[in-house]
């Protein structure tokens, strides 16, 4: 039996269910509370126990910790190779701007046909890279805004200790 994974949005408990509301900030709290030593079950409702995953116990936390904050959760799947538009909106960039990143050599893609595809993986990698390298910057700046004293002038004004 096979069944296709759609995305579906999942709303928070609204201002008429208090009830609910109330559930899942306990949730939430129990969640932070309780750092599993060790694996976490799910329980089902005929007293039934499996095991979860790491990973499944991560996302799940994080689920109960955005919807107790009045965020919906939208659930979709990832497939595992992306098109370029898809790629481009998991960076928040312009297609073109992605297929200048790929042309570049930034981040790799095959083209099995005429439309390039990006390793989920691939891409991945290349935003956490894009963020090291970011923040290295921003260190670097920061370091040096210290050692000439640039740090102490804010919009022109220089700041009195």
């Amino acid at each position: 039996m096979t069944s296709t994974i759609e995305q579906h949005t999942v709303l928070p408990p609204s201002a008429t269910e208090p009830d609910a509301r109330r559930e899942l900030r306990r949730l939430d709290e129990f969640m932070i509370a309780t750092s599993p030593a060790h694996q976490a079950k799910l329980v089902g409702p005929d007293g039934s126990e499996v095991a979860l995953p790491e990973q499944v116990y991560d996302v799940l936390r994080d689920v109960v910790k955005a919807m107790s904050q009045g965020f919906a959760i939208n659930v979709a799947p990832l497939n595992a190779v992306l098109t370029t538009q898809q790629a481009a909106d998991m960076l928040n960039v312009s297609r073109p701007t992605l297929v200048k990143l790929l042309e570049s050599g930034e981040i790799p893609f095959e083209k099995p046909g005429r439309h390039r595809r990006v390793l989920l993986s691939d891409l991945l990698d290349y935003r956490a890279r894009s963020r090291a390298e970011r923040q290295g910057i921003l260190d670097e700046l920061t370091a040096s805004a210290s050692r000439d004293g640039s740090d102490d002038i804010v919009d022109g004004f220089v700041q009195t200790r």
